[in-house]
């Protein structure tokens, strides 16, 4: 079965003290879902229309269990306390 992905690609530095209350909730959801992060940098080479900031990949069994985390109340919550803090890109996809 093809994994599930999770990416998220900053658009602009994070407000610190909203990113570190996400950080605290969204570790915990990550691992609820066994989600495991495969890359996690702020040493970007971006090209087109990227920009070099941080950026997270996280690697789920499905994409059922991808939209799962991501929709799941535990990571709801912490999107609630990052509460515009951040300036994101996020993409769920399917892997092959």
């Amino acid at each position: 079965m093809p994994k599930g992905y999770f990416l998220s690609a900053h658009r602009s530095p994070a407000n610190p003290e909203k990113r570190q209350a996400y950080l605290d909730l969204a570790g915990p959801a990550i691992a609820k879902y066994n989600g495991k992060i495969l890359a996690s940098t702020n040493d970007v080479d971006a090209h087109e229309n990227g920009v070099s900031e941080q950026t997270v990949l996280v690697e789920f069994e499905s994409l059922v269990k991808a939209k799962e985390f991501y929709y799941g109340s535990d990571y709801q919550l912490a999107l609630r306390a990052l509460d515009g803090g951040a300036d994101r890109d996020i993409r769920i996809f399917e892997g092959k």
